[in-house]
């Protein structure tokens, strides 16, 4: 519900006092972009940017005695930091010709607001608020936030060709708030998605996350496949792709999207929900009784998990944990406490317990006349929590023995110490060993021998 801020407008100490200082010193400064927007949202800002008349030496000199940071002066951008809080104060600009479809060739400065607001992406985006003038509202954004609608400044198609990355941007805005796209934005999105080749892998790779992170990620893969797939041209095979399964109402793609919104907004959750079965496509084939099957599509999924969040260069840790849930979505333990043990051991209880999520989601996407599982996945997660409680050995740390006990026992150092370490948590964590130093031992000496 889109609140009224004329009169008051939340606002942190800190930026407060940076709005007052230029406005004192004859210079007009307002509140722009993200925090009017979520302020109408009803929700706090979690930065403040300033938009101002002074150019950047006359920010310097307004906050003389201040630590002030150099943060991009050619664009007019310097950083007021007060109370260990940054403040970003930007002159008023008009972008020039952007020659590579990211970057403007150069900006100009100005002292006029509506040239300012005139060069940003979107309307929600581009409102301002000045505590005696209220809020500046010149291309109906509070409107369109009221509407729940994602509509550019001005013509889109010129929006976009400045600027690729404002078509994952409006992707973004769209799931985060749950909103829609315009129609005329959107044809403008996918006349000009092709440009995203421009766009760097890192920057890709950030708002596929915030994409995911929103409320209605389901309906923007979906409907938006064909511009995710400039990006990521592994996703388009999935769309109307009919899996022939009475276990699967719905194709590869709009099952996908469901999983994708079934799963808790957590980023490796919300990833590997979206690989997940990329690889069905490729590896789907049709009994004689027309009923589909799609053997080995996890192994492939994880593979092309790997493929693309190399090339989007998702850090180490994060695509390692994803392509794990994508590896063992379909991993079945049969509510049996030896297989849960098992599992959670080879995969951390961690990881584990984040797999039962996905699992869940996955069958939530399925026919709702094969959702027996959930009952099984209930029973998992009981032991599961179960065995946490009671302080189950599941890890090496946990292991009553170290290397330095079973030196001692008479095995030589090397691999080998490991690779008994190995034995001794896994029968242990599956409860087939007792988890006390002298029992451990014990199986060590009665199980070792030396070639």
């Amino acid at each position: 519900m889109v609140q009224k801020i004329n009169d008051m407008m939340p606002i942190s100490p800190q930026a407060e006092k940076v709005l007052r200082t230029l406005n004192e010193a004859g210079y007009r400064a307002y509140l722009v972009g993200g925090c009017v927007r979520d302020a109408l949202l009803g929700t706090e800002p979690k930065d403040y940017d300033i938009t101002t008349s002074a150019l950047p030496e006359e920010t310097k000199q307004a906050f003389t005695g201040f630590h002030v940071v150099d943060t991009g002066l050619k664009h007019g951008t310097v950083t007021v930091v007060l109370d260990h809080t940054p403040i970003e104060v930007t002159t008023f600009r008009a972008d020039q010709e952007y020659l590579d479809h990211r970057h403007p060739s150069s900006v100009v400065f100005t002292r006029s607001l509506e040239e300012d607001l005139a060069r940003r992406d979107l309307t929600i985006n581009a409102m301002a608020w000045h505590p005696g003038e209220g809020l500046i509202d010149l291309f109906g954004g509070e409107s369109d936030l009221s509407s729940g609608i994602i509509r550019c400044v001005g013509d889109p198609d010129e929006r976009f060709r400045e600027d690729a990355l404002r078509i994952l941007r409006a992707l973004r805005f769209a799931s985060r708030l749950d909103f829609r796209i315009e129609p005329e934005t959107e044809a403008a999105l996918l006349r000009n998605a092709g440009l995203l080749e421009a766009i760097s892998a890192e920057r890709i790779a950030s708002e596929l996350n915030g994409i995911l992170l929103g409320r209605g990620p389901g309906e923007i893969l979906v409907r938006y496949v064909e511009v995710l797939g400039i990006p990521i041209p592994e996703l388009l095979p999935m769309k109307d792709f009919e899996q022939h399964n009475p276990h699967h109402h719905l194709d590869v793609l709009r099952h996908t999207a469901a999983v994708v919104d079934a799963v808790p907004a957590e980023k490796d959750l919300r990833l590997a929900a979206l690989f997940h079965d990329i690889g069905k496509p490729s590896c789907f084939t049709q009994d004689e009784n027309g009923t589909g099957h799609f053997y080995g599509h996890a192994k492939i999924s994880r593979n092309i998990t790997t493929k693309v969040m190399r090339r989007l260069k998702y850090d180490n840790a994060t695509r390692e944990q994803v392509e794990k849930l994508v590896m063992y979505h379909d991993l079945d333990t049969e509510g049996r406490e030896v297989l849960i043990r098992r599992w959670m051991r080879r995969l951390s209880p961690e990881l584990f317990a984040r797999l039962l999520f996905l699992k869940r989601a996955d069958i939530l996407g399925q026919h709702p006349d094969y959702r027996d599982g959930l009952k099984v996945l209930d029973e998992t997660r009981n032991i599961m929590e179960r065995l946490l409680a009671d302080h189950v050995c599941l890890t090496m740390q946990d292991l009553a023995v170290t290397g330095a006990d079973l030196i001692a026992a008479g095995v030589p150092r090397g691999p080998i110490v490991g690779i008994l370490l190995d034995k001794l948590l896994d029968r242990v964590a599956e409860g087939r060993l007792e988890n006390r130093k002298d029992t451990l031992i014990d199986w060590v000496k009665e199980n070792y021998h030396e070639d």
